[in-house]
């Protein structure tokens, strides 16, 4: 299966977006189908020896739309811009020809007979003259749009706007020629036509210049990139195009310029502001070794950064991705609202003619106009472009605002899953703690004087933490040949080594190679009180030497723990022994510590907890975690930058701060409580508003108002998410 995203032109509301994935779900070889009205976008999963993308394109095009490849970022905002100022243009078109149609209102208006009308203003003629452009000129995207939907056996907001603007403008032509030969001046509705589709355009306007702030965070990544780059090549110092830029290139960055890629610095040092990836305000110091994000700020010295990745691979670019993957999906919620939009505009149209049926009647028998305006005014008002914008939008700027921070939602059902989390569980090492682990205590049990260079020569062996500070703590000490090397995963490590047989591990794991006396069991549970992790190391069966090794917990952990206990159970998972876990858990705070937890168990603790009615996050570093990441209603992974596409996540944290897990939470239900709030509006708009014009309470005209501007409304609602949560 091939997916392909593309440009959508023409949608109006979420009917349009539904109708474009109906259409397309019923071709052969389409899997699945995603339409996205705010960011004009269509994800498409599809088989490419049945359909190509240029015959999707082909039956989005049949159906009224425009269907294009992906712009780049400099191409949308120049089309956004120019759809924009074409927008407003149509508007103070129709303003320029409304107003005084609008003006002539004031005739139908007894207590309004002080305002003087020129008589020309009242002229059927003239008023046929300043409406008609309105209705068939400025309003024939509604007529174009209402045709296309009605043609593919579906109905949107054009439906409703042509069918309303329609009855006002032809029965005033009716009426115009009817009375023509009486001499009597007969109220007309052209002024609720012209000025209905002009307030529309205005909701248009907004709703466009509103939408596009809705994806400022993306133009805000995409804005740091960088287009050049100075590299050093065959002993010449080039500036080159970043697409031109190799892996292996050495760049050169001076201070004060943006790092252009991807690297690792091999000359010089310096600080560095990554706030615009993951922030973090505290600039970072970075030596050589040292590897540096693209598009981050070189505050200090010189370097020379050799080139690691380019193009797709570039952190800047995989997070653009995700943000724009998250905001281009549908969450369970957006799925009711799509269910609710399809049958709604059919509704509203049978509600409208019985209205009209009523009123025609019974309540004012065979008053025609009044009948007529009850109708006009049910069908405008129900317009549900405000239902359709309700969800995307607060989608679109919560992720936005939540990668602008650093947390990453892959999809926007983890944005809406997150709200529902009642459990955190952390893994210890790398989260909670700093993932530095140092040895702090040494005790020898015998006098064997190589217990050093033995314990280095096997543990180097090994990529674990607890071996690498082993290492690093004995750096001085030889390294010797090992034969027989063995990992006895969760225990330890063993091997030879001078023909003598060592085993290094928890000391639960070496006495079954050698006894262990009451003296070293005491100084074991002493380091473990302490929340030190304790090995030990064994030599032809006889116990030699004991490490206390700690990895110290993270500066902000028991402050961002206090701040979830209140809502959260929270609980921690060690493969550390009891002792030890129980006393890091007391350090931070935590009372429900698992200990004892090797890496493939820590997938069953998680399903366990489900299994008793949680839903549960999952906190850890996405590599050993992986399986409970998986197995989590919501999986994150504390990054490291380079870190942000883990598969096995559904929240990526572009830097392992565990503040950002409390954001993460908080964002969520920000979120949600904003898409609430937007449905809640769009809904009772809808409750309210239809029976107060099929009561007669609301002109037309009055009810295109409230239609323009609930949709405006709503898209603002969802933008207050940018400042909320900061």
């Amino acid at each position: 299966m091939n997916k392909e995203t593309f440009k959508i032109s023409g949608m109006d509301c979420a009917a349009c977006a539904s109708r474009i994935e109906r259409t397309l779900n019923r071709e052969a070889g389409i899997e699945s189908v995603n339409v996205n009205l705010v960011m004009e976008k269509g994800t498409v999963s599809y088989d490419p020896s049945q359909i190509s993308i240029d015959d999707i394109f082909e039956r989005v095009e049949k159906i009224g739309f425009q269907a294009h490849p992906v712009e780049t970022q400099q191409q949308t905002r120049e089309r956004k811009q120019r759809e924009l100022k074409l927008q407003k243009y149509k508007f103070i078109a129709a303003l320029i020809l409304s107003l005084p149609l609008l003006y002539t209102m004031f005739g139908h208006f007894s207590f309004l007979n002080f305002v003087p009308v020129p008589e020309l203003f009242m002229n059927p003629w003239f008023q046929l003259i300043l409406a008609t452009p309105v209705q068939f000129g400025l309003g024939w995207q509604f007529y174009v749009g209402a045709y296309q939907s009605l043609s593919n056996k579906s109905a949107n907001m054009d439906v409703l706007v042509a069918m309303g603007t329609s009855a006002a403008y032809f029965y005033s032509i009716y009426l115009m020629f009817a009375h023509a030969n009486t001499g009597h001046h007969v109220p007309l509705y052209f002024e609720t036509s012209a000025v209905l589709i002009t307030l529309i355009l205005l909701g248009k306007y907004f709703e466009k210049r509103a939408k596009g702030h809705a994806s400022d965070a993306i133009e805000k990544l995409a804005a740091l990139q960088v287009r050049d780059a100075e590299v050093e090549r065959d002993g010449q110092i080039q500036r080159v195009a970043i697409d031109d830029v190799r892996v292996g290139d050495i760049i050169r960055v001076r201070s004060g310029e943006q790092i252009p890629l991807d690297g690792t610095i091999v000359e010089g040092w310096s600080t560095v502001d990554e706030s615009m990836l993951t922030g973090e305000s505290i600039p970072v110091d970075k030596v050589k070794g040292d590897a540096v994000i693209g598009s981050t700020l070189n505050q200090q010295n010189f370097i020379k950064v050799q080139v690691t990745h380019t193009g797709d691979d570039l952190v800047l670019n995989q997070i653009i991705q995700v943000v724009e993957a998250a905001q281009g999906d549908k969450p369970q919620i957006q799925r009711l609202a799509d269910k609710v939009s399809n049958i709604f505009v059919p509704v509203v149209v049978g509600i409208a003619l019985l209205a009209f049926l009523v009123w025609y009647f019974f309540v004012t028998p065979f008053e025609l106009s009044q009948a007529l305006e009850i109708f006009i005014a049910v069908i405008v008002i129900a317009c549900p472009c405000a239902l359709g914008l309700a969800t995307p939008t607060s989608i679109m700027v919560g992720s936005g605002r939540a990668a602008e921070a650093g947390i990453l939602f892959k999809t926007a059902e983890s944005l809406e899953e997150t709200h529902h989390i009642d459990t955190i569980v952390f893994d210890k090492t790398g989260t909670l703690t700093v993932g530095n682990p140092k040895v702090i205590a040494e005790q020898h049990l015998t006098e064997h004087d190589m217990a050093g260079t033995y314990i280095k020569s096997l543990e180097q062996q090994s990529e674990h933490p607890l071996s690498k500070a082993v290492v690093q703590y004995f750096e001085h000490e030889a390294v010797l040949p090992v034969d027989n090397y063995e990992t006895h995963t969760g225990n330890g490590i063993s091997g030879v080594i001078e023909g003598r047989h060592v085993v290094v591990g928890a000391i639960t794991f070496v006495e079954q190679y050698a006894p262990v006396d009451e003296a070293a069991r005491r100084k074991v549970a002493e380091l473990q009180e302490t929340g030190a992790t304790v090995i030990a190391m064994t030599v032809d069966g006889q116990l030699e030497m004991i490490l206390g090794i700690r990895d110290e917990p993270k500066q902000e952990a028991q402050e961002v723990l206090a701040t979830l206990n209140p809502n959260y159970e929270l609980v921690m998972l060690s493969g550390d022994s009891e002792t030890t876990a129980r006393a890091i858990g007391r350090e931070l705070g935590l009372s429900n510590v698992i200990a004892g937890v090797k890496p493939e168990e820590k997938a069953q603790v998680i399903v366990d907890l489900q299994q008793q009615g949680h839903k549960v996050m999952m906190v850890g570093d996405g590599l050993n975690d992986a399986p409970a990441l998986m197995k989590s209603d919501i999986g994150v992974a504390m990054g490291s930058g380079s870190d942000i596409a883990l598969e096995s996540a559904d929240i990526a944290l572009v830097k392992g701060n565990l503040q950002h897990v409390a954001e993460s939470l908080k964002l969520s239900d920000l979120t949600i409580r904003n898409i609430k709030q937007n449905l809640f509006f769009a809904f009772c708009y809808n409750m309210i508003g239809i029976p107060f014009a099929a009561m007669g309470f609301l002109a037309p005209w009055l009810a295109g108002t409230a239609m323009a501007f609930s949709s405006v409304s709503v898209v603002l609602n969802a933008l207050r998410l940018k400042h909320i949560a900061k």
